[in-house]
């Protein structure tokens, strides 16, 4: 069985070598099609905002649980992988939503990652090998309803000594 490259994909790093933080999000499908719009408010932190659109609308004219979700995929792990650099092997590991009202309006999520965190993550890998963290991010409608409850579990370990064939259990 073939092991996985877990680095950062060729055309990502061309992406963001070439365009900005904003403009590279503009060239992936599920957020160009969504019109989803991640937005870099400093080091530790993103926002992200999706309006109600057509290309967005479930069958009751409310944003789609799909969307909704997928504005909120990659943040976590991104952040990480960022601040952890090629040393560390980040991925996601599991996700679960909970739609707590219809979004009606443009709705948005803010992805928060302090250095303390980064700190933390890396004493806990140096003690045990590996470690799984979960984090929680608000989707909130445009008069700050809470939307929906998305919950990330990451996966994260020293990339040294990592065999390609391994899994992360």
């Amino acid at each position: 069985m073939a092991g996985f490259d877990y680095s950062v994909h060729p055309f990502w790093k061309f992406l963001k070598d070439n365009y900005s933080f904003e403009e590279t999000f503009h060239f992936f499908g599920p957020y160009a099609g969504a019109s989803v719009r991640p937005h870099r408010i400093n080091a530790d932190m993103i926002r992200v905002e999706m309006p109600l659109l057509p290309n967005n609308l479930n069958i009751v004219g409310t944003h789609f649980g799909g969307s909704l979700y997928s504005m909120t995929d990659p943040w976590f792990m991104f952040l990480l992988m960022e601040k952890l650099g090629d040393e560390y092997i980040v991925w996601d590991k599991s996700a679960r939503i909970d739609f707590l009202r219809p979004g009606r309006s443009t709705v948005s999520a803010v992805f928060y990652m302090p250095d303390s965190e980064v700190q933390h993550i890396r004493e806990l890998v140096s003690l045990h090998r590996k470690t799984i963290k979960t984090y929680v991010a608000d989707i909130i409608d445009a008069d700050g309803k809470l939307v929906a409850k998305v919950e990330k579990e990451i996966y994260i370990r020293r990339a040294l000594g990592f065999s390609r064939g391994d899994t992360y259990k």
